[in-house]
């Protein structure tokens, strides 16, 4: 039976965003609210257009609404609110007094933060920077920048004058840069001089010549200094213009004046991960983003204004999108840089405490490592302002979902997410009128047809299958760059089912509305002929606290698979036949004797992306000899070769 772990009292849920949504949609639309998620859902599928729109008045999108929707049998050809015209910095930019609109901490303490005024008037400089670099609508501005504040600000100017934003965070090296960037061809890149990572100081402006020599696109140089020093020397350049922002921030600040493009308009380039080739620039309408930041902020995570937002996350990675539209609901954002351990396991939740955090957002491995370390926060910091805790970036499994209320905080709503780069957005999330069950991600996304599909297409609940989603949504991206007749875009999603989106995760549906995600599909498990997810064997390996890290993958053999599991120990070398068997007996117990790997071998590392994703595919490949597609997207590349002709896999 699944167990409840927690549920908003019926005071919180009339007081929420949720409610006062369908008291709106009431009025409209002659629904009538009883706060009942399902039946919210199902009137957010069965009346699409209607819904939208109601996003768009109730949130107060600033724009021109034009209630004109373009419907299509082929899923990619649908349109949103056609003819209609927005800003997507105008909606961002949503105060212009002194109260703080963002909070900037680096790892090792040092804070800054910058009013709504200030960021306005910031923005506008910038915006004459650009102008007066012949920069104009839909080129490219790229970022290879820190996670502090001047990094929002430049994405606030380069959307408010039509520009394309692409930011890579500098924990990408130059190789993995210059694959992105060079794609795109920007004009501008602007470049933090320097970050911190662990105690660490790492120098950016190093890699700035050979940058420069291999996208030859930029013409101009933004250099940033890290937020609390002095700028790191950098010699002149004769064929490129270079500034320091400092003397940007020192001009004649001039009101700005948004003007308003399509709905469509082409926002921000996001990249895939690049494991199976090279990595994909997915490129976003500012719309269709903004409303369904929208929609997840105020109704799913119930952010309101002048509430404060935390997620850690890095300028590389789609939360950092998703983090800053929070800036449309009024609410102020807290950035963080740097190791979210550094000098003490408890750092993020000290800030949390400090800065009146009220949604607090995390990675799934993060809140794992908290509870291998049985780090006691509740003990230690009140967290009287937290309402929300946010977990993504993987599955958050069973036992996780536990220790967030046995030692972080007992009345929370703990919302696990999912969704991807692809949408910049969502899929399932949470919300407040639903239960949380453990080990369940709460519901669908209002306004998100998903299902879970049989490889033949069929409809499943209460079996595992494929995330699909059924019906068009604004967040779909616009298109893939350089894609000819959108082969790369439809390859991405169409193949599978027709005209269905295929997400590419492997999950299931409960009864109950609430989803688990199993992993990727490409790195299930088929032993057998049976499809098994990694997630499954890597929840059973989490209670193991002498485990640091694992990674499972299948190697051909023998005419099948066989299960081959990677263990990282808290003590090297201390892999035996006991420890083994009894790794084994668990996994049989809890899971089942198919999830049993064939071989157990203890590694140093696991290779992850720059995201922090563990790489299954790559060590796949790499045990079954085959070739790494792209090397250049792991953060630990050397990594691999422990990997590489093992005995242990030869017989």
């Amino acid at each position: 039976m699944n167990k409840k772990l927690w549920e908003a009292s019926l005071s919180i849920k009339k007081k929420s965003n949720l409610y006062k949504f369908e008291k709106f949609i009431s009025k409209k639309y002659n629904y009538k609210s009883n706060k009942n998620y399902k039946k919210l859902f199902n009137w957010s599928i069965n009346n699409t257009d209607l819904f939208w729109s109601s996003i768009w008045d109730y949130t107060s999108v600033k724009g021109k609404k034009v209630e004109k929707f373009k419907h299509s049998k082929e899923f990619i050809k649908n349109k949103f609110f056609v003819n209609s015209r927005l800003n997507f910095a105008e909606n961002l930019l949503s105060k212009k007094d002194n109260s703080k609109a963002i909070t900037f901490i680096s790892e090792n303490g040092y804070r800054e933060t910058r009013s709504w005024k200030s960021l306005n008037y910031n923005t506008a400089k910038l915006i004459h920077c650009f102008k007066k670099n012949k920069i104009s609508e839909k080129d490219r501005i790229a970022a290879y920048m820190a996670n502090q504040i001047e990094t929002v600000e430049c994405f606030l100017a380069t959307s408010t004058i039509g520009a394309i934003w692409s930011s890579c965070s500098p924990d990408f090296g130059t190789q993995g840069l210059i694959e992105r960037f060079s794609q795109i061809k920007p004009k501008i890149l602007i470049i933090t001089d320097r970050y911190y990572y662990n105690g660490k100081e790492i120098n950016i402006l190093e890699r700035l010549p050979l940058i420069l020599n291999k996208i030859k696109s930029i013409k101009t140089v933004l250099i940033v200094n890290y937020p609390g020093k002095k700028y790191l020397k950098q010699k002149k350049s004769k064929s490129i213009k270079l500034y320091n922002l400092d003397k940007i921030y020192k001009i004649k600040y001039n009101e700005i004046k948004f003007k308003r493009f399509d709905f469509d308009h082409e926002l921000a380039i996001l990249y895939s991960s690049g494991t199976t080739g090279k990595p994909k620039c997915i490129c976003h309408r500012s719309g269709g983003v903004l409303l369904q930041h929208l929609k997840e902020h105020q109704l799913h995570c119930e952010i309101k204004p002048d509430d404060n937002v935390f997620y850690f996350t890095t300028c590389g990675w789609m939360m950092w999108n998703w983090l800053l539209t929070c800036l449309a609901s009024r609410a102020s954002i807290v950035l963080f840089d740097g190791f979210p351990m550094y000098k003490k396991d408890d750092l993020l939740f000290k800030i949390a405490d400090s800065e009146k955090i009220t949604l607090f957002g995390v990675s799934a491995k993060y809140i794992d490592q908290l509870r291998k370390l049985n780090t006691k926060i509740k003990s230690k910091f009140k967290l009287t302002k937290l309402k929300t805790i946010c977990s993504t970036g993987s599955p958050l499994s069973s036992d996780n979902f536990q220790y967030v209320y046995n030692n972080i905080k007992k009345n929370v709503h703990l919302t696990s997410i999912a969704g991807g780069t692809d949408i910049v957005s969502c899929f399932v999330l949470g919300n407040i009128y639903s239960p949380v069950y453990k080990g369940q991600i709460q519901n669908n996304g209002l306004g998100m047809n998903i299902d879970i599909f049989s490889d033949k297409g069929k409809s499943l609940i209460n079996k595992k299958g494929e995330l699909v989603c059924k019906s068009p949504f604004p967040s779909m991206p616009k298109l893939f760059w350089n894609d000819k007749n959108n082969k790369k875009y439809k390859n991405a999603y169409f193949t599978k089912f027709k005209n269905v989106w295929h997400h590419g995760d492997y999950a299931e549906r409960k009864k109950n509305g609430g989803y688990i995600i199993y992993g990727r599909s490409d790195a299930t498990l088929n032993p057998g002929g049976v499809r098994l997810g990694t997630a499954e064997i890597y929840s059973v390996v989490e209670k193991f606290k002498n485990i640091k890290e694992s990674i499972v993958v299948s190697q051909s053999w023998d005419n099948d698979v066989r299960i081959i599991l990677f263990l990282v120990l808290s003590k090297p070398n201390s892999l035996d036949d006991f420890f083994i068997q009894k790794l084994k007996k668990t996994i049989r117990s809890e899971a089942s004797q198919r999830h049993v790997p064939a071989k157990i071998i203890e590694v140093s590392d696991i290779p992850r992306t720059k995201n922090g994703k563990i790489v299954e595919l790559a060590v796949k490949n790499i045990i079954e000899g085959n070739k790494i597609k792209n090397i250049q997207v792991l953060a630990n590349p050397n990594v691999l070769k422990q990997y590489k002709n093992l005995k242990q896999l030869k017989s």
